[in-house]
Parts: C-alpha cells; sequence; structure tokens
C-alpha cells in the first residue's frame, strides 16, 4: 500500500474506534478511555491500537481485556464502515503516554513554583 493510503487508513481506523468505543457496553471498558495510535502493518491484516485510560495502568489493561473479548464485533464494525474488503485483525495494547505526560507536567509546575520570578529593573516580571 501505499504511505499515503496507510496514514490515513491508520487515522480512519483511529476515528471509528473511538466512536465505537461509546457503544460498548462491556464493564470492564472505561468510560475515559482514549486511543492513541492505530499502526496497520504494511500487508493490512494486523493493527496493533495503543489504548489509554486517565484512571492508571491496571484500569487500562482490564479495558484492554474488555477490548480484545469485543475485537469481533469491532473489527466488523469497522469493516462496514469503512468499507474495507479485509479488515485488520486489532491488537490492543495498554499504554501509559497520558498519565506519564500528567506526572512530568506535574514536575515542572514544582519546579517552576520553586524558581524565584525573574524581574526586571523596573520591579515588574518579565514575560520571557
Amino acid at each position: 500500500m501505499a504511505n499515503y493510503r496507510m496514514g490515513r487508513l491508520n487515522e480512519d481506523i483511529k476515528r471509528e474506534l473511538s466512536a465505537l468505543l461509546r457503544e460498548l457496553k462491556d464493564p470492564r471498558i472505561s468510560k475515559m478511555t482514549s486511543i492513541l495510535r492505530c499502526e496497520v502493518s504494511p500487508d493490512g491484516s494486523h493493527c496493533k491500537v495503543n489504548v489509554s485510560t486517565l484512571e492508571g495502568e491496571s484500569v487500562t489493561r482490564e479495558t484492554c481485556k474488555g477490548l480484545t473479548s469485543a475485537s469481533g464485533f469491532l473489527r466488523g464494525e469497522i469493516g462496514n464502515r469503512l468499507h474495507l474488503r479485509k479488515c485488520p485483525e486489532l491488537h490492543f495494547v495498554a499504554d501509559n503516554s497520558i498519565e506519564y505526560s500528567a506526572h512530568i507536567n506535574e514536575l515542572l509546575h514544582k519546579i517552576a513554583a520553586k524558581r524565584p520570578a525573574k524581574t526586571d529593573g523596573d520591579g515588574e516580571d518579565s514575560a520571557e
């Protein structure tokens, strides 16, 4: 497949999976689930889906288990909505990058709070 087509398919699958998450009724799937990235293999037979939740890593793993059990339904719906002849097999992977970035952001705010504000000779804070 051409490179632009693969990128477009990745984004289309990500968009459709995000919409389908709202329709699933499995209690293992968190309401605060985000699809971070979809990577379709070059032959189009497999798709690695990175999933994250705001509740933490254990909830993300449980959500991945719920999504894996619903992967047949999701695969069929994606095939119908995107009019794919052969829909890729979905593999869900827990990703804690949102939690990690929130932790880094918190650390940066703590450092900024400890650091004294720079001032000009006028006594006003500079906007650097």
